[in-house]
C-alpha cells in the first residue's frame, strides 16, 4: 500500500540515507528501474554460454532486468553497500604466495553477508514505515533475480569496472550490495560515471583468463565459479591455475588501483572466524564433516557442502610443493565415499608424485 502523502520527497531521501548510515551501510542511493541497455548486455552474456551451470541466471525470464515484473508496483530502488574487508585478517597476497596455506575470498571469512544485509534492510524498511505508514516493498541481498550492480551504478554508488565488479572511486570494490524495491516515487541519484580509463590490470591478473574482454566475464573460467558454483568436477585445464584458492578468488580486485581507497570494515560480523584467513591446507583437509558443519555455521562457505570443500582443497594440495605429509593426507582420502572427492584426490596425488622431491612448483 502506498502512503497517502509524502510531504517532501527530497527530505525523505536524506532521511533514508541518514537512517541507512546509522544501520552501518557505507553508501546509499536511489535508482530508477529502467535497465533496458543492461538487459541487452545480460542476454548477450547468457547467449554466449558464459553462465555455465548457473541456470538460475535465466530461470526467471525478464524479471531480473525488469524489477516491476519481479515485484509489481515497484517504482524506485533503494540501493545500499556495506564494506566487508576484514581489518585483522592475514594479508591476502602473503597467503596467496604461501602454497601450503588456504586462500579464501575475503568476503567469506566472517558471517554470511546475506543475513547481515537483509536484516538491516528490513530495519530500514521498518523505520520508513514508521515515518510514512505502510508502503509496498521487498528487500534483497543477493537472494533473488536482481541486477544489483546495474542498479547500484544507477543509484550513484559506483561504476561497473572492466572486471565486472562495482567500483567506487572513494571506497574501491570490497563491499556487499543490497536493494529495496519499493512503490515510493523517490527522486533518483545520478548514475555513477566510469573511471577505469586505460587501466586493464584486472585482465591479465585473472589466473584462468576468465575476463575475456573488458566488461566481459566468462564465468565458466572464473575461480569463484569453479570453486563455489560448479557442482561437478573442476575441469583439469584450470586446476593448476587455481593454486591454493579453495573458496573464491580476489585477484582481479587485488590489482585494481582504486582499492587503495578501500576501507576495512567496521563490522564485527565480517571479522575472520576460526583462523580461516591463514589456515593451512592440511589442517582444513583433516576436518571431519561434523567439524566442517560446526566451523562453517552461519557462514556463506557452508553452501559448498563437505564433498566440494574437500574437492577444492584436494586441488590446492595437488598444487602445493611435494611433501610426505601432503601425499599421506591425500592417500588417506583416496577411498572417500564421494566419487567427486576421490577423482580430485587421484589427480592431486599424480601431481604430487610427478614433482621432484623437496622442490617447489615452478
Amino acid at each position: 500500500m502506498k502512503p497517502d502523502h509524502v510531504p517532501d520527497r527530497t527530505a525523505l531521501v536524506a532521511d533514508i540515507k541518514r537512517w541507512s548510515a546509522e544501520l552501518g551501510f557505507t553508501g546509499t542511493g536511489i535508482a530508477r528501474i529502467d535497465l533496458a541497455a543492461d538487459e541487452t548486455h545480460f542476454l548477450d552474456w547468457l547467449r554466449a554460454g558464459f553462465a555455465g551451470q548457473m541456470s538460475y541466471m535465466s530461470r526467471h525470464g525478464s524479471k531480473r532486468t525488469r524489477p516491476q515484473e519481479l515485484v509489481p508496483g515497484t517504482v524506485s530502488c533503494i540501493s545500499v553497500r556495506i564494506d566487508y574487508w576484514p581489518r585483522e585478517a592475514a594479508a591476502a597476497r602473503a597467503v596467496l604466495e604461501e602454497p601450503t596455506s588456504a586462500y579464501l575470498s575475503r568476503y567469506a571469512l566472517g558471517r554470511d553477508y546475506h543475513k547481515v544485509v537483509r536484516s538491516r534492510l528490513q530495519k530500514l524498511c521498518t523505520r520508513l514505515a514508521a515515518a510514512l505508514g505502510p508502503f509496498g516493498h521487498r528487500v534483497f541481498a543477493d537472494s533473488a533475480p536482481v541486477l544489483e550492480k546495474a542498479l547500484a551504478r544507477n543509484a550513484g554508488l559506483g561504476w561497473i569496472g572492466k572486471h565486472t565488479n562495482l567500483i567506487d572511486r572513494d571506497a574501491g570494490s570490497y563491499f556487499f550490495l543490497g536493494e529495496i524495491y519499493c512503490d515510493l516515487d523517490l527522486p533518483a541519484d545520478g548514475a555513477g560515471s566510469a573511471h577505469c580509463g586505460t587501466c586493464s590490470a584486472c585482465l591479465p591478473a585473472c589466473p584462468t583468463g576468465a575476463i575475456v574482454a573488458p566488461y566481459r566475464l566468462d564465468a565458466r573460467r572464473c575461480i569463484s565459479y569453479l570453486t563455489i558454483e560448479l557442482q561437478g568436477p573442476i575441469p583439469v585445464e584450470f586446476r593448476r591455475a587455481i593454486g591454493n584458492r579453495i573458496y573464491g578468488c580476489d585477484d582481479c580486485q587485488l590489482v585494481c588501483p582504486w582499492n587503495k581507497f578501500a576501507r576495512p570494515t567496521r563490522e564485527k560480523d565480517f571479522a575472520a572466524r576460526h583462523g580461516l584467513d591463514r589456515a593451512s591446507l592440511l589442517a582444513l583437509f583433516a576436518w571431519s564433516e561434523t567439524e566442517f558443519l560446526a566451523y562453517t555455521e552461519g557462514s556463506a562457505i557452508r553452501r559448498l557442502g563437505y564433498a566440494r570443500w574437500l574437492r577444492n582443497i584436494a586441488v590446492a594440495l595437488g598444487n602445493a610443493p611435494r611433501s610426505a605429509a601432503v601425499i599421506a593426507a591425500l592417500r588417506a582420502r583416496s577411498a572417500d565415499a564421494s566419487d567427486l572427492v576421490r577423482e580430485h584426490v587421484r589427480w592431486a596425488l599424480a601431481e604430487q608424485e610427478s614433482k621432484p622431491i623437496d622442490q617447489p612448483d615452478a
